[in-house]
């Protein structure tokens, strides 16, 4: 591969504050079948919301190629989002495509998906036979009454339990679970969920609730710092932290000190982690955002579809992007707070 000026000699990528890029959140949907409140509200995402159209949708081919030249630039993780994925057709196909690629240093893409878990019992064994490697699924309570108010359609608890325990037996051995946490709403629930994923194998995450997209009504004091939730924990059962698996990663991990497993604190609100980020995301109709809360993303689109333009181009227009990035909008919530941002939601950008 030919250096270009904004790579290091490894052809790697490195944007302003000298962040490499290492993860690619891929949303293959903007559709959902659940409407949580931080997410999709279904006050405001109703029977006639318009959702896009099928042709405005990336193609696998299309997918696979910018997957590709991110991997070029350094990229090893590619993780498929939604919407809620699961609801696009033929699945497996893009995750054999994907799977099929190769990183800088010549191995296979770390492969994940993020799912709400309602598809999951039939889809599991598929998803794993294509090549997918690790999932996270969705779970905000495990009290059925308070998780069907959650997801707001009244779906039942005990069939995304049913699809983690088929995601198991599919042979998935990297599974994690997660946990939006909002004060007054579902916070009672951490420490049930803490105690049915003790000993199962499957690492529990909490997720602060973030100020993320326009509509989920955010307020700061429907946030509980990880701080406090894992003092909680603690008292009921003691933690001891351990160290990340490797940089940029988002989550701060502990053990259960008897032993039964590990958990995670996500914290973009109460402790922000935009100095070692290293992800960007691809929404469903091609646009790269390099910010969970940026106000606008690069259309890939017309490169994509131009017949003339050649997969150097594109990974040189990647290049440009992430070289180009400086992005911290954790770190500088209070100050942009007073700014009028307007952001996609979490939906079209997938979390």
């Amino acid at each position: 591969m030919d250096h270009m000026p904004w790579t290091s000699a490894d052809g790697a990528v490195r944007d302003l504050r000298k962040r490499p890029w290492r993860d690619l959140r891929i949303s293959l949907t903007d559709r959902c079948n659940f409407r949580c409140g931080y997410c999709m509200p279904r006050s405001k995402f109703g029977p006639g919301h318009r959702f896009l159209p099928q042709a405005r949708l990336l193609n696998f081919e299309e997918i696979a190629q910018v997957a590709r030249q991110a991997l070029a630039l350094g990229v090893r993780t590619l993780r498929l989002t939604g919407g809620e994925p699961l609801l696009r057709r033929d699945l497996p196909r893009l995750i054999g495509q994907l799977s099929a690629l190769r990183t800088l240093d010549g191995t296979a893409p770390d492969l994940a998906l993020t799912t709400n878990g309602s598809l999951l019992a039939a889809q599991a064994q598929a998803l794993r036979d294509a090549g997918l490697n690790r999932l996270t699924v969705s779970l905000d309570a495990l009290d059925d009454a308070v998780f069907r108010r959650m997801n707001e359609v009244g779906f039942p608890v005990a069939e995304v339990l049913r699809g983690l325990e088929s995601a198991r037996s599919a042979g998935f051995t990297s599974i994690k679970v997660n946990m939006v946490v909002r004060r007054g709403v579902n916070d009672r629930e951490a420490l049930p969920l803490a105690e049915h994923f003790r000993n199962s194998g499957m690492v529990l995450r909490f997720i602060e609730f973030m100020d993320a997209g326009r509509h989920n009504g955010w307020k700061l004091d429907e946030v509980l710092p990880s701080a406090e939730l894992r003092e909680r924990i603690a008292a009921r059962w003691p933690l001891q932290p351990l160290r990340p698996t490797r940089g940029g990663e988002t989550a701060e991990r502990w053990r259960y000190a008897d032993g039964a497993g590990e958990i995670g604190f996500i914290s973009s609100v109460s402790q922000a982690f935009c100095g070692d980020c290293t992800r960007a995301r691809l929404t469903a109709e091609g646009r790269l955002y390099t910010c969970l809360f940026a106000s606008e993303g690069h259309d890939l689109r017309p490169l994509l579809r131009n017949p003339h333009a050649g997969e150097a181009q594109l990974r040189e227009r990647l290049a440009a992007i992430w070289a180009r990035r400086s992005d911290a909008y954790s770190e500088q919530r209070e100050r942009l707070s007073v700014i009028r941002i307007v952001r996609p939601d979490m939906h079209v950008l997938g979390g």
